[in-house]
């Protein structure tokens, strides 16, 4: 009985919105993970390149899913419908791909330096 109670309580604060916002969020912060990983690494573009891409992917694709996430839900701020979560995934996740962009910059202008210096 006790463990029907808790499952009751918890499908009531966990809604549908409120979850595909953490979802949502969990990429989004993915790709500052891995765009931070890959701006760090940077200066070895074979290895950090992949990664960056990855980074920039993932942050947009959060991006877009919070927007949709905004998009579709019906209520206000503490509703349950997961709005504050997706505007709080789209920064993260623009975080995310502005971090990608950097280091895929970085890795194209180092690439670009040692193949200068390699043809002298």
């Amino acid at each position: 009985m006790h463990s029907l109670l808790f499952i009751g309580l918890l499908l009531q604060i966990i809604t549908i919105g409120r979850l595909t916002s953490i979802v949502t969020g969990l990429i989004s912060l993915t790709s500052v993970i891995i765009g931070r990983q890959a701006l760090i690494r940077s200066s070895h573009p074979v290895s950090s390149r992949p990664k960056a891409i990855f980074a920039l992917v993932m942050g947009l694709l959060g991006v877009l899913a919070g927007a949709l996430q905004l998009i579709l839900s019906n209520g206000g701020f503490g509703t349950g419908s997961g709005k504050l979560g997706a505007i709080v995934a789209m920064a993260i996740g623009l975080t995310g791909s502005c971090f990608g962009w950097l280091a895929l910059n970085r890795s194209k202008r180092i690439a670009n330096t040692a193949a200068a210096n390699t043809r002298k």
